[in-house]
């Protein structure tokens, strides 16, 4: 295969709106460094992430809810990402992506070229929670071409095509880790807040898979939806936990929203429940009654590095027809600022994913 010199690429030059997302094709094609892949990408997910980092929502001077701003930027954010580092600019973004490999560093198998992959998108380096976000501290897969480091792309067997399978690597990468983090079991009672969105339906999905009887917070208007991915009951986003369910009724609770609700979720929890959180798109300063936690024997557990089975876990799902790609909408790269306004919207369920 001829790899071209230059590629099509969306760069994020800064933070703040639309306007700091470049549509270039002229960006050069990267090269593989000895350990790496060199990946044709075919498709690449938008994410909550993708939009955080673009207006300054991971800088620490930030409170509002990732929604404030999202399409003009937040006023007075810093360069502090979500790693706590500065963040680097220009940046290609992406961290969902599927695609072939074309090239390899020198100490990678040149078999490994032809290989369909999915990229596990939280690079760990020597020591464990030294990591780089594909995406944000590295160049993702708003690209025709991505490198990525040889353990990183995982090689996958399906019939789904790239676009349902870029559908996969963040948000259900996100949720297995999650699930396994707070060690969901069989007939175990579990509460899944923003549960239409592209983590909550994945953990919906995923919990079922496990046995768990899954509660999920959804707006009315999607409430079929997540019903139909495994859902037992769907609740209001607002709704009153402890008016419906009582002080002690779930094992565990998967949180993607955070904001106000964050108290009434650990009343709801039972003693020695489990409480596992990857986003807080309502607003990440809660409160906290600190007798709740200790007099109940809870575990709050942040997750984003994902533990060393997960993604490989999640590849066997997929192949085995264990999961199934929940795709909402799909755009052309160059329409990432439509993609983004449609994301924002709300409306859809599940994913909305970028096609090369």
């Amino acid at each position: 295969m001829t790899i071209a010199a230059n590629m099509r690429a969306v760069l994020l030059t800064g933070h703040g709106g639309y306007e700091k997302l470049e549509l270039r094709d002229d960006v050069p094609v990267p090269k593989p460094g000895v350990d790496d892949v060199l990946i044709r990408v075919g498709a690449a997910g938008v994410n909550n992430t993708d939009i955080n980092t673009r207006i300054g929502w991971y800088s620490k001077s930030v409170a509002e809810a990732t929604e404030t701003g999202a399409a003009e930027g937040l006023e007075g954010a810093g360069d502090d990402g979500w790693s706590g580092a500065a963040f680097q600019f220009p940046r290609i973004q992406g961290a969902d992506a599927c695609g072939r490999i074309v090239a390899v560093g020198d100490n990678v198998d040149p078999a490994r070229i032809g290989e369909r992959v999915l990229v596990e998108p939280v690079f760990c380096g020597a020591r464990r929670y030294d990591i780089l976000y594909f995406g944000s501290e590295v160049d993702g897969g708003f690209a025709d071409y991505a490198c990525v480091p040889s353990v990183h792309a995982h090689r996958v067997e399906s019939a789904l095509s790239d676009i349902e399978l870029a559908s996969f690597p963040c948000a259900y990468g996100t949720a297995e880790n999650i699930l396994t983090r707070i060690n969901v079991q069989a007939g175990e009672r579990v509460l899944i807040t923003g549960a239409s969105g592209g983590v909550g339906s994945a953990a919906v999905q995923l919990a079922k898979r496990r046995g768990a009887e899954v509660i999920a917070m959804a707006a009315d208007a999607k409430a079929d939806s997540v019903r139909a991915l495994g859902a037992s009951q769907v609740i209001p986003r607002d709704a009153n936990l402890v008016s419906l369910f009582g002080q002690e009724y779930f094992d565990a609770a998967v949180d993607i929203v955070g904001g106000a609700q964050f108290g009434e979720i650990l009343n709801v929890l039972k003693r020695g429940g489990r409480y596992g959180v990857s986003g807080a798109i309502s607003g990440p300063v809660v409160d906290l009654d600190l007798r709740t936690l200790y007099l109940k024997d809870l575990r709050l557990i942040g997750c984003t590095v994902l533990e060393p089975e997960v993604f490989a876990n999640l590849v066997s799902y997929i192949e085995h027809g264990e999961i199934q790609p929940l795709v909402a909408a799909t755009y052309d790269l160059f329409d990432i600022v439509k993609a983004q306004e449609a994301f924002l919207t709300k409306q859809h369920v599940g994913k909305i994913v970028l096609s090369l």
